[in-house]
Protein backbone atom coordinates (compact mmCIF):
# COMPACT_ATOMS: atom_id res chain seq x y z
CA UNK A 1 0.00 0.00 0.00
CA UNK A 2 2.77 2.42 0.95
CA UNK A 3 4.63 1.47 -2.21
CA UNK A 4 1.48 2.24 -4.24
CA UNK A 5 1.03 5.63 -2.57
CA UNK A 6 4.66 6.49 -3.12
CA UNK A 7 4.41 5.54 -6.81
CA UNK A 8 1.19 7.54 -7.20
CA UNK A 9 2.83 10.57 -5.60
CA UNK A 10 5.78 10.34 -7.96
CA UNK A 11 3.47 10.06 -10.96
CA UNK A 12 1.43 13.07 -9.79
CA UNK A 13 4.57 15.15 -9.22
CA UNK A 14 5.87 14.17 -12.64
CA UNK A 15 2.58 15.21 -14.28
CA UNK A 16 2.59 18.57 -12.49
CA UNK A 17 6.17 19.25 -13.57
CA UNK A 18 5.34 18.27 -17.14
CA UNK A 19 2.31 20.60 -17.16
CA UNK A 20 4.38 23.47 -15.76
CA UNK A 21 7.10 22.87 -18.34
CA UNK A 22 4.52 22.89 -21.12
CA UNK A 23 3.64 26.47 -20.20
CA UNK A 24 7.12 27.55 -19.12
CA UNK A 25 7.07 30.50 -21.53
CA UNK A 26 3.59 31.94 -21.76
CA UNK A 27 2.51 34.99 -23.71
CA UNK A 28 1.28 37.72 -21.34
CA UNK A 29 -1.38 40.06 -22.78
CA UNK A 30 -2.88 43.05 -20.98
CA UNK A 31 -6.57 43.64 -21.65
CA UNK A 32 -6.84 47.30 -20.68
CA UNK A 33 -10.65 47.68 -20.78
CA UNK A 34 -11.31 44.40 -18.97
CA UNK A 35 -8.64 45.00 -16.30
CA UNK A 36 -7.37 41.48 -16.87
CA UNK A 37 -4.31 39.55 -18.00
CA UNK A 38 -4.59 36.79 -20.60
CA UNK A 39 -1.97 34.05 -20.64
CA UNK A 40 -1.53 32.37 -24.02
CA UNK A 41 0.31 29.23 -25.03
CA UNK A 42 2.96 30.07 -27.63
CA UNK A 43 2.68 26.66 -29.27
CA UNK A 44 -1.05 25.99 -29.39
CA UNK A 45 -2.10 29.65 -29.73
CA UNK A 46 -4.77 29.13 -27.08
CA UNK A 47 -5.59 31.04 -23.90
CA UNK A 48 -4.57 28.95 -20.89
CA UNK A 49 -5.59 31.37 -18.15
CA UNK A 50 -7.04 34.80 -17.45
CA UNK A 51 -7.14 36.74 -14.19
CA UNK A 52 -8.00 40.25 -12.95
CA UNK A 53 -5.44 42.95 -12.23
CA UNK A 54 -5.87 46.64 -11.40
CA UNK A 55 -7.86 48.97 -13.65
CA UNK A 56 -6.47 49.85 -17.07
CA UNK A 57 -3.29 47.81 -17.36
CA UNK A 58 -1.60 49.24 -20.45
CA UNK A 59 2.12 48.57 -20.47
CA UNK A 60 4.53 46.04 -19.04
CA UNK A 61 8.23 45.31 -18.93
CA UNK A 62 10.69 42.92 -17.31
CA UNK A 63 12.88 43.96 -14.40
CA UNK A 64 16.57 44.31 -15.30
CA UNK A 65 17.37 40.90 -13.78
CA UNK A 66 14.50 39.29 -15.76
CA UNK A 67 13.16 37.68 -12.59
CA UNK A 68 9.89 39.60 -12.71
CA UNK A 69 7.53 41.11 -15.26
CA UNK A 70 5.97 44.38 -14.14
CA UNK A 71 2.39 45.15 -15.17
CA UNK A 72 1.49 48.83 -14.77
CA UNK A 73 -2.11 49.37 -13.63
CA UNK A 74 -2.62 53.03 -14.43
CA UNK A 75 -6.03 53.66 -12.85
CA UNK A 76 -5.38 51.08 -10.13
CA UNK A 77 -2.27 53.04 -9.08
CA UNK A 78 -0.12 49.97 -8.59
CA UNK A 79 2.49 47.69 -10.12
CA UNK A 80 1.82 43.96 -10.29
CA UNK A 81 4.93 41.74 -10.48
CA UNK A 82 4.48 38.48 -12.41
CA UNK A 83 6.72 35.51 -13.00
CA UNK A 84 7.90 36.25 -16.58
CA UNK A 85 7.78 32.58 -17.58
CA UNK A 86 4.51 31.42 -16.03
CA UNK A 87 2.57 34.66 -15.53
CA UNK A 88 1.88 33.92 -11.86
CA UNK A 89 1.57 36.93 -9.55
CA UNK A 90 4.62 37.41 -7.31
CA UNK A 91 3.79 40.64 -5.47
CA UNK A 92 2.09 44.03 -5.76
CA UNK A 93 3.46 47.53 -5.16
CA UNK A 94 0.80 50.06 -4.19
CA UNK A 95 0.72 53.86 -4.44
CA UNK A 96 2.51 54.18 -7.79
CA UNK A 97 0.33 56.97 -9.13
CA UNK A 98 -1.10 56.50 -12.64
CA UNK A 99 1.70 54.36 -14.12
CA UNK A 100 0.72 54.38 -17.80
CA UNK A 101 4.13 53.75 -19.38
CA UNK A 102 7.11 52.48 -17.38
CA UNK A 103 10.82 52.04 -17.98
CA UNK A 104 14.24 51.44 -16.45
CA UNK A 105 17.30 53.49 -17.35
CA UNK A 106 20.03 51.38 -18.99
CA UNK A 107 22.23 51.65 -15.88
CA UNK A 108 19.30 50.32 -13.80
CA UNK A 109 19.54 53.24 -11.39
CA UNK A 110 16.23 54.88 -12.27
CA UNK A 111 12.66 53.67 -12.77
CA UNK A 112 10.27 56.05 -14.53
CA UNK A 113 6.47 56.05 -14.65
CA UNK A 114 4.63 58.35 -17.05
CA UNK A 115 1.25 59.46 -15.70
CA UNK A 116 -0.69 60.01 -18.93
CA UNK A 117 -3.97 60.74 -17.16
CA UNK A 118 -2.51 63.02 -14.47
CA UNK A 119 0.09 64.87 -16.59
CA UNK A 120 3.30 64.18 -14.69
CA UNK A 121 6.41 62.01 -14.80
CA UNK A 122 7.60 60.23 -11.65
CA UNK A 123 11.29 59.36 -11.28
CA UNK A 124 12.10 56.64 -8.76
CA UNK A 125 15.48 55.58 -7.41
CA UNK A 126 15.76 51.82 -7.92
CA UNK A 127 17.87 49.53 -5.71
CA UNK A 128 17.28 46.30 -7.57
CA UNK A 129 13.95 45.55 -5.87
CA UNK A 130 12.19 48.60 -4.49
CA UNK A 131 11.37 52.03 -5.93
CA UNK A 132 11.66 55.26 -3.93
CA UNK A 133 10.17 58.43 -5.41
CA UNK A 134 12.92 60.93 -6.13
CA UNK A 135 11.04 63.57 -8.11
CA UNK A 136 7.64 64.28 -9.62
CA UNK A 137 7.88 66.47 -12.71
CA UNK A 138 4.80 68.21 -14.21
CA UNK A 139 4.77 67.35 -17.90
CA UNK A 140 2.12 69.37 -19.74
CA UNK A 141 -0.65 67.27 -21.24
CA UNK A 142 -0.56 63.51 -21.72
CA UNK A 143 3.05 62.37 -21.18
CA UNK A 144 3.04 59.10 -23.05
CA UNK A 145 6.02 56.91 -23.96
CA UNK A 146 9.72 57.09 -23.07
CA UNK A 147 13.23 56.28 -24.27
CA UNK A 148 16.72 56.71 -22.80
CA UNK A 149 20.17 57.73 -23.95
CA UNK A 150 22.70 54.90 -23.84
CA UNK A 151 24.64 56.52 -20.99
CA UNK A 152 21.47 56.86 -18.86
CA UNK A 153 21.95 60.61 -18.56
CA UNK A 154 18.69 61.52 -20.29
CA UNK A 155 15.12 60.29 -20.50
CA UNK A 156 12.96 61.36 -23.43
CA UNK A 157 9.20 61.72 -23.04
CA UNK A 158 6.57 62.13 -25.75
CA UNK A 159 3.83 64.62 -24.84
CA UNK A 160 0.70 63.73 -26.80
CA UNK A 161 -1.36 66.68 -25.62
CA UNK A 162 1.14 69.35 -26.66
CA UNK A 163 2.79 67.71 -29.72
CA UNK A 164 6.24 67.81 -28.13
CA UNK A 165 9.16 65.72 -26.92
CA UNK A 166 10.91 66.63 -23.67
CA UNK A 167 14.34 65.59 -22.42
CA UNK A 168 14.84 65.04 -18.67
CA UNK A 169 18.27 65.21 -17.05
CA UNK A 170 18.21 62.19 -14.74
CA UNK A 171 21.05 63.41 -12.51
CA UNK A 172 19.16 66.59 -11.58
CA UNK A 173 15.62 65.39 -12.39
CA UNK A 174 14.92 68.54 -14.38
CA UNK A 175 13.68 69.17 -17.91
CA UNK A 176 16.63 70.06 -20.16
CA UNK A 177 14.70 70.91 -23.30
CA UNK A 178 11.41 70.55 -25.09
CA UNK A 179 10.94 70.54 -28.87
CA UNK A 180 7.92 70.46 -31.19
CA UNK A 181 7.13 67.34 -33.23
CA UNK A 182 4.15 66.09 -35.22
CA UNK A 183 0.60 65.69 -33.99
CA UNK A 184 -0.02 63.24 -31.10
CA UNK A 185 3.47 61.77 -30.63
CA UNK A 186 3.25 58.31 -29.07
CA UNK A 187 5.94 55.61 -29.15
CA UNK A 188 9.57 56.70 -28.96
CA UNK A 189 12.72 54.64 -29.49
CA UNK A 190 16.46 55.28 -29.52
CA UNK A 191 18.38 53.87 -32.49
CA UNK A 192 21.05 51.27 -31.70
CA UNK A 193 23.85 53.76 -32.38
CA UNK A 194 22.39 56.24 -29.85
CA UNK A 195 22.25 58.85 -32.60
CA UNK A 196 18.55 59.34 -33.36
CA UNK A 197 15.21 59.23 -31.62
CA UNK A 198 12.36 57.68 -33.58
CA UNK A 199 8.92 59.06 -32.72
CA UNK A 200 5.64 57.54 -33.87
CA UNK A 201 3.33 60.37 -34.96
CA UNK A 202 -0.07 58.96 -34.09
CA UNK A 203 -1.97 61.97 -35.44
CA UNK A 204 -0.50 61.37 -38.88
CA UNK A 205 1.28 58.62 -40.84
CA UNK A 206 5.01 58.83 -40.26
CA UNK A 207 7.97 58.27 -37.97
CA UNK A 208 9.80 61.47 -37.08
CA UNK A 209 13.59 61.06 -36.87
CA UNK A 210 15.20 63.43 -34.38
CA UNK A 211 18.85 64.30 -33.83
CA UNK A 212 18.40 64.64 -30.08
CA UNK A 213 21.74 66.32 -29.50
CA UNK A 214 20.78 69.27 -31.71
CA UNK A 215 17.01 68.99 -31.12
CA UNK A 216 16.30 68.94 -34.84
CA UNK A 217 14.08 66.76 -37.01
CA UNK A 218 16.23 65.26 -39.75
CA UNK A 219 13.72 63.03 -41.55
CA UNK A 220 10.13 61.78 -41.71
CA UNK A 221 9.68 58.13 -42.66
CA UNK A 222 6.34 57.26 -44.23
CA UNK A 223 4.42 54.59 -42.34
CA UNK A 224 0.64 54.24 -41.88
CA UNK A 225 -2.10 56.43 -40.44
CA UNK A 226 -2.03 56.31 -36.66
CA UNK A 227 1.70 55.49 -36.41
CA UNK A 228 2.10 54.37 -32.85
CA UNK A 229 4.71 52.03 -31.36
CA UNK A 230 8.03 50.26 -31.98
CA UNK A 231 9.67 46.87 -31.49
CA UNK A 232 13.16 45.87 -32.60
CA UNK A 233 13.29 42.84 -34.89
CA UNK A 234 16.32 41.52 -33.03
CA UNK A 235 18.84 41.68 -35.89
CA UNK A 236 20.28 45.06 -34.76
CA UNK A 237 19.06 46.61 -37.99
CA UNK A 238 15.30 46.46 -38.52
CA UNK A 239 12.44 47.88 -36.46
CA UNK A 240 8.73 47.14 -36.58
CA UNK A 241 6.37 50.13 -36.36
CA UNK A 242 2.64 49.67 -35.69
CA UNK A 243 -0.02 51.91 -37.21
CA UNK A 244 -3.37 51.49 -35.50
CA UNK A 245 -5.64 53.44 -37.86
CA UNK A 246 -4.11 52.02 -41.05
CA UNK A 247 -4.06 48.49 -39.54
CA UNK A 248 -0.54 47.85 -40.74
CA UNK A 249 2.98 47.31 -39.48
CA UNK A 250 5.92 48.97 -41.20
CA UNK A 251 9.50 47.68 -41.26
CA UNK A 252 12.21 50.36 -40.95
CA UNK A 253 15.88 49.86 -41.79
CA UNK A 254 17.97 51.71 -39.19
CA UNK A 255 20.99 51.92 -41.47
CA UNK A 256 19.19 53.69 -44.30
CA UNK A 257 16.32 55.18 -42.28
CA UNK A 258 13.83 54.00 -44.88
CA UNK A 259 10.59 52.02 -45.03
CA UNK A 260 11.57 48.59 -46.41
CA UNK A 261 8.29 46.71 -46.06
CA UNK A 262 4.72 46.65 -44.78
CA UNK A 263 2.46 44.00 -43.26
CA UNK A 264 -1.33 44.28 -43.34
CA UNK A 265 -2.71 43.45 -39.88
CA UNK A 266 -6.47 44.13 -39.54
CA UNK A 267 -7.79 45.27 -36.17
CA UNK A 268 -5.52 48.12 -35.06
CA UNK A 269 -2.07 46.70 -34.20
CA UNK A 270 -0.48 48.30 -31.16
CA UNK A 271 2.21 46.68 -28.97
CA UNK A 272 4.42 43.94 -30.39
CA UNK A 273 6.78 41.14 -29.40
CA UNK A 274 9.22 39.10 -31.51
CA UNK A 275 10.03 35.43 -30.94
CA UNK A 276 13.62 34.54 -30.04
CA UNK A 277 14.10 32.66 -33.32
CA UNK A 278 13.04 35.76 -35.26
CA UNK A 279 10.29 33.87 -37.09
CA UNK A 280 7.11 35.33 -35.64
CA UNK A 281 5.83 38.74 -34.62
CA UNK A 282 2.97 38.97 -32.11
CA UNK A 283 0.81 42.11 -32.04
CA UNK A 284 -2.13 43.17 -29.89
CA UNK A 285 -5.15 44.35 -31.88
CA UNK A 286 -6.88 47.11 -29.93
CA UNK A 287 -10.13 47.23 -31.88
CA UNK A 288 -11.04 43.53 -32.24
CA UNK A 289 -10.10 41.82 -28.94
CA UNK A 290 -7.43 39.65 -30.52
CA UNK A 291 -3.70 39.04 -30.77
CA UNK A 292 -2.21 38.50 -34.23
CA UNK A 293 0.64 36.09 -34.87
CA UNK A 294 2.57 37.07 -38.00
CA UNK A 295 5.05 35.04 -40.02
CA UNK A 296 7.89 37.51 -40.53
CA UNK A 297 9.36 35.84 -43.63
CA UNK A 298 6.09 35.86 -45.59
CA UNK A 299 4.67 39.00 -43.91
CA UNK A 300 1.37 37.17 -43.40
CA UNK A 301 -0.93 36.85 -40.39
CA UNK A 302 -1.03 33.13 -39.54
CA UNK A 303 -3.21 33.21 -36.43
CA UNK A 304 -5.75 35.41 -34.64
CA UNK A 305 -6.14 34.61 -30.93
CA UNK A 306 -9.19 35.91 -29.01
CA UNK A 307 -8.38 37.79 -25.77
CA UNK A 308 -10.09 40.52 -23.72
CA UNK A 309 -11.23 44.01 -24.60
CA UNK A 310 -8.69 46.54 -25.89
CA UNK A 311 -5.55 44.40 -25.59
CA UNK A 312 -2.47 46.58 -25.24
CA UNK A 313 0.84 45.34 -23.80
CA UNK A 314 2.25 41.94 -24.84
CA UNK A 315 5.32 40.06 -23.59
CA UNK A 316 6.95 36.66 -23.57
CA UNK A 317 10.17 35.66 -21.86
CA UNK A 318 11.85 33.98 -24.85
CA UNK A 319 11.84 37.08 -27.04
CA UNK A 320 14.32 38.38 -29.59
CA UNK A 321 17.01 40.83 -28.52
CA UNK A 322 15.70 44.32 -27.82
Amino acid sequence: MHRFLRSSSLILASCLLTAAAAHADVVVVLNSRDATVSLLDQTTYKEINSFPVGKEPHHLMATPDNKSLIVASSVGNELIFLDPKTGEIQRRVKDIIDPYQIGFSPNQKWFIANALRLDHVDIYAYDGRDMKLAKRIPMGKLPSHMAFSADSSTAFITRQGTNQVSAIDLATQTVKWTMPVGKLPAGIMMTDDDKYLLVGIMGSDYVEVIDWRTQKTVKKIKAGEGTHNFRAMGDKRHIFVSSRVASMITIIDQQTMTNVGTINVPGGPDCMEVSADGKTLWATLRWVKKVAVIDIASKKVIKMIPVGRSPHGVYFNNHAAR
